[in-house]
């Protein structure tokens, strides 16, 4: 497998690092280090899969191109386009030519996040009521200093997108309920906290984002029937912690069991290996993308609107 990174920001650069001496070349218009600063440019007998890590508004037409050429794609998240007619399009696209179009969401491949799905799915929580999501980074100078990343809708396509690719991944649950709670401009042009809920059905969802976070911190507490599980941070920051509570009745003290994770982020190789292996026998499907993009459309239009 020969790839080639599409954009060398801060995602590109470490895209280009964990795909090691598979990447044969880099792409970006602005940076001078890159080898090209068109995709078009790049010889396709060079290459057979791209690695794309640019801007929103870029995706589209790269992976048009891309997909057209039959070379395999790993898309940066999330993945939202100007209508939904175009999901079919590049999905259709991607199976007539046999190629892998892979949306990235590496928290998926976090320990402590797979150890709940699987917790979850087992059925250890009976029916699973509600789930409190907290995601905060303290990027928000960072981002403010960047002109296309401090804009639109910010900390909710940014950071959103995470949260409610986490719920997909958890949970048999559509995301067409989400609605916004709030949106606020603290410190930058675009929103850098957000809060959203869920609660059409079960179990009802709320989620919290923000960049002003004193410290990188996730958060994830599950209630169910027979119990609850709680995660405290994410591998790349520190050592990561889940807890299983067995409920106890009519009520006490719960049986409780926990895991530790140490600190180190396993979660990018993990994610570009399960992408290269993908792609010997590629099946692209576009459906969870679909669900994500119609809770975040839903919630990038409630927070424009609110900006008016």
């Amino acid at each position: 497998m020969r790839v080639i990174v599409v954009g060398l920001g801060v995602q590109g650069k470490k895209r280009q690092r964990i795909a090691g001496e598979l990447c044969i070349a880099t792409v970006d218009p602005v940076v001078n280090e890159a080898d090209y600063s068109d995709v078009r440019d790049v010889p396709l007998s060079d290459y057979d899969a791209a690695l794309l890590c640019v801007p929103d508004a870029n995706k589209y037409g790269l992976i048009r191109y891309l997909v057209g050429h039959r070379k395999h794609v790993l898309v940066e998240k999330p993945l939202l386009f100007a209508n939904f007619e175009q999901f079919t399009e590049v999905e259709q696209m991607a199976r007539d030519s046999e190629t892998l179009l892979y949306t990235a969401y590496n928290h998926r491949f976090e320990p402590s996040i797979v150890r709940a799905k699987e917790i979850i799915a087992q059925g250890t929580l009976g029916k699973v009521y509600r789930c409190d999501l907290f995601y905060g980074n303290g990027t928000a100078t960072l981002v403010r200093d960047s002109l296309w990343r401090d804009s639109g809708a910010g900390v909710i396509p940014d950071l959103g997108s995470h949260l409610l690719d986490i719920v997909a991944f958890w949970f048999d649950r559509p995301l067409d309920d989400v609605s916004l709670v709030s949106s606020d401009c603290y410190e930058n042009r675009a929103p850098d906290h957000a809060v959203f809920q869920a609660r059409k059905s079960f179990p009802h969802i709320h989620g919290e984002m923000t960049l002003l976070s004193w410290r990188n911190s996730f958060a994830a507490h599950i209630m169910g029937e027979n119990g609850s599980l709680h995660l405290r941070s994410l591998c790349k920051w520190s050592e990561s912690e889940i807890v299983l509570r067995r409920r106890v009745r009519p009520s006490g003290r719960p049986e409780e069991e926990k895991w530790t994770e140490p600190e180190g982020d396993p979660t990018w190789e993990a994610e570009f290996l399960h992408f290269v292996r993908s792609c010997q026998s590629p099946t692209t499907s576009l459906q969870r993308d679909v669900q994500i993009a119609k809770g975040l459309l839903g919630l990038i239009e409630e927070s424009q609107s609110r900006g008016k």
